[in-house]
């Protein structure tokens, strides 16, 4: 019988993409996935270190599973991902049950896991991993993550990443055209192009110079990217989601603080002036744009008067939507030896008050689309009230759930594209009728 693996994922959209690469993997050396842990010969925790409360998450799923370790002494665990890299040794000192450690750019040893010695470590760095082609199994048959560089070389102060996944190096192009032209003959209609700071693509052409490229292939209809770092979104970039029919009219642009104070101690190399600059270039060039942030309450050092600013910011610039955390302290980056951190109530106020500012707005944006005419991609078919419904995301990257009139004029499958009369909108949603 195949042996049999189950991964458990932690994390941002490139952790997902990497336990999509080790479930590749795994596939490839003839092994087969279950959901259910307790069927598996092998367990993977893939895991995310960007705020403490992941960490600890993962240490409490790793500790509900330890019991299958004693009813099947046979089973391997093994810790990846950011934890792994960050911990190295020190996980197998706190969890002796685990038997792999192994990091975000060593995830090839997956493959040789019988010929490893157990309580191995394999957190070295990887240089060959932008030339490496890994297998990968990806659930979603219509959209698809595609790695276009690996690492982060901008050390904001509070951020871990270039110490778990390393300083940035880029794809060849020649890698990626390959595998967006092979996800096209597969299939796929929508891809996602995923880096640290997708801005700093550099090969033999720079990120704009990409985008080009991948919107002359046929058969993908729609091209997106994460995460865009403001302080290298250039005016050839803008030029891109305006000009490129393929790319959509979506950028999700992490401001973190409206504060210029704030933005100088995180190390992020950009004024608020400087942000709202290009914001108003983005809105001035492709009017419609859809703009999501990324916001961080509590920083050490924040007075009054920086939330201050921040929620004049949120105002004032009136993105789609936001993720907003609390400040979390991380080992190891330049902001834990500062010393004035707030206290957690102080944050957890702060944060609750920008997103319920946030809140109304995206509820605002979302209005100002009742009775528009917007583009889906269908991507899934959903059960509600009314009956069964198409599920599918605008170009703006905003949720539509939508019916056909009755009768269809056409019978949509999952993939196609269908323009949508907007009837009702939410916070997090619209509704409408395929036309």
């Amino acid at each position: 019988m195949k042996k049999k693996y189950y991964i458990e994922t932690f994390g941002c959209q490139m952790n997902v993409h990497d336990s999509e690469k080790m479930a590749g993997i795994m596939k490839a050396d003839g092994m087969s996935e279950t959901l259910n842990p307790e069927d598996a010969d092998i367990l993977i925790f893939n895991t995310c270190s960007i705020r403490e409360k992941a960490e600890q998450k993962f240490f409490s799923s790793l500790g509900r599973l330890r019991h299958l370790k004693k009813s099947n002494p046979a089973l391997k665990i093994a810790v990846t991902g950011c934890i792994a890299q960050q911990e190295g040794a020190k996980i197998l000192k706190r969890t002796p049950y685990v038997d792999y450690v192994i990091g975000p750019q060593n995830i090839h040893v997956l493959k040789d896991l019988d010929s490893i010695q157990i309580h191995s470590v394999a957190c070295n760095d990887n240089p060959l991993i932008a030339a490496t082609d890994y297998p990968v199994d990806r659930k979603d048959g219509i959209k698809a993550w595609v790695t276009i560089m690996y690492g982060c070389d901008n050390y904001c102060s509070y951020c871990v990443v270039p110490y778990t996944r390393g300083r940035e190096i880029s794809r060849p192009r020649e890698k990626i055209i390959e595998e967006v032209e092979k996800l096209a003959q597969d299939g796929f209609k929508e891809i996602t192009f995923l880096g640290q700071n997708v801005n700093s693509y550099k090969s033999d052409l720079d990120f704009p110079g990409l985008l080009n490229k991948a919107n002359g292939i046929p058969g993908i209809e729609r091209i997106r990217f994460v995460t865009s770092h403001p302080k290298d979104l250039s005016k050839e970039l803008i030029c891109s989601i305006r000009d490129l029919e393929k790319v959509c009219e979506h950028i999700h642009l992490p401001l973190q603080s409206g504060s210029s104070r704030i933005l100088r101690l995180m190390n992020r190399k950009y004024s608020y002036e400087e942000y709202l600059d290009k914001i108003l270039g983005l809105r001035d060039a492709v009017p419609g744009i859809s703009i999501t942030t990324d916001i961080i309450a509590g920083f050490p050092g924040e007075s009054a008067e920086d939330h201050e600013a921040t929620v004049n910011a949120i105002k004032e610039i009136s993105f789609d939507g936001m993720f907003a955390f609390k400040y979390s302290h991380r080992p190891g980056t330049y902001a834990s030896g500062f010393e004035d951190h707030l206290g957690d109530k102080i944050k957890s106020d702060r944060l609750y008050e920008i997103i319920d500012i946030q809140n109304q707005i995206t509820e605002n944006r979302n209005r100002s689309l009742y009775g528009s005419t917007q583009q889906i991609l269908i991507e899934s078919f959903v059960e509600a009230r009314e009956g069964r419904q198409y599920q599918g995301r605008t170009r703006t990257n905003k949720i539509v759930n939508c019916t056909q009139s009755t009768p269809p004029a056409v019978a949509f499958i999952i993939g196609d594209l269908a323009d949508v009369n907007i009837t009702n909108t939410a916070r997090h949603s619209l509704a409408g009728i395929i036309k």
